[in-house]
């Protein structure tokens, strides 16, 4: 079934009386009725847009039980029509009408109760973006733990308010990670170290939900998995020095020179990151990715609010906290040499 929008004539115009609008006459000829087709289409213009002649009332179905010619059904299309080609101001409508209702689709939670699927809107705000949204297959267990423990351990970022640390950590220092994968690394420091906080951020579905899975049956209660934009989190969410750390693990290097300007670690992110660190507090990165260690190591270094742990100003041995990741031991295996970064906020 082809689709074909409604161009209705005017009413109170010289077209209105062209196509007639009940049953067609009966006890004509053949030839009167070409007749009559010829000389209804040459007064009223007919053109493609406005489909075939009607012979059913508005709204009653044709011999073959469709909906008739012309008619407009409940989700907006117009069936019965057979000739395409032509476009006209209804196509528009009619097309933009199918791209909103596919936005929609796409913002809709996949789980209900669960993370939105965008948040705070933020693919409508023109911003160079250091991420892309993934959405693979979320497993059983994923989707069981996204379910039952979002409620109480999820929060979107949305940027309609500034989240109260002190009270969602239970008065916990709080780390802010971003970029956590499937969260092994992350559940094992919060297991390691149930006396500090960590806010976890990521768009990832199924590590949202593997994440949430592993905390729980580790027992730990100090992981709170935030879905969306860090950028929003860190400009509209967070209070100033309220954060004791930034972890940044293995964030997307973007190694084409053209996609340089999506890395996430350049002067006008530690901009935002800087207020809302306390004084001491720990910035930490690691890559496998040699040009991006060294573009880290020189913004970090340039940038008057931070100053490098290391006594030498270049690369930290990675501490003992930070656990070997999967993907960091993918890399080594391939020969990647791995570099971490510790710059204290001043």
């Amino acid at each position: 079934m082809s689709e074909q929008p409604l161009n209705p004539t005017p009413a109170g115009s010289d077209d209105a009386d062209a196509t007639p609008a009940g049953p067609a006459r009966t006890g004509s000829t053949a030839a009167d009725a070409l007749a009559r087709t010829a000389a209804d289409d040459a007064a009223a213009g007919v053109t493609a847009a406005a489909g075939p002649t009607r012979e059913t009332t508005p709204g009653e179905a044709t011999p073959d039980g469709t909906a008739p010619p012309g008619d407009v059904t409940a989700d907006g299309s117009t069936p019965g029509s057979s000739m395409p080609g032509d476009v006209t101001a209804d196509d528009d409508a009619l097309r933009a009408a199918s791209f909103e209702r596919a936005r929609r689709l796409r913002m809709e939670p996949r789980f209900p109760g669960g993370p939105a699927a965008d948040p705070a809107g933020s693919h409508h705000e023109r911003r160079i973006r250091s991420f892309q949204p993934r959405r693979s297959r979320v497993t059983t267990g994923q989707q069981e733990s996204l379910e039952r423990l979002w409620p109480q351990w999820g929060l979107d970022i949305d940027g309609k308010r500034v989240l109260d640390l002190t009270e969602l950590f239970d008065g916990l220092p709080v780390v802010l990670e971003i970029g956590f994968g499937m969260g092994e690394a992350t559940a094992q420091m919060a297991a390691d170290d149930p006396g500090t906080g960590i806010l976890a951020v990521d768009v990832h579905t199924p590590g949202q939900g593997n994440l949430l899975g592993l905390a729980d049956k580790a027992g730990s209660t100090n992981v709170r998995v935030a879905n969306g934009d860090a950028v929003i989190l860190l400009r509209e969410m967070l209070a100033p020095e309220s954060l004791d750390g930034l972890r940044v693990y293995f964030p997307d290097p973007w190694p084409k020179a053209r996609h340089h300007k999506r890395r996430l670690i350049q002067p006008a992110f530690l901009d935002l990151v800087a207020p809302v660190l306390k004084p001491g507090a720990i910035v930490h990165c690691a890559t496998d990715w040699e040009p991006y260690a060294e573009q880290m190591l020189e913004v970090l270094t340039a940038h008057p609010r931070f100053e490098n742990t290391a006594g030498d100003g270049g690369y930290a041995p990675r501490p003992a906290f930070r656990p070997l990741t999967r993907f960091e031991g993918q890399g080594l295996d391939k020969g990647h040499v791995v570099h971490d970064l510790l710059f204290a906020r001043v």
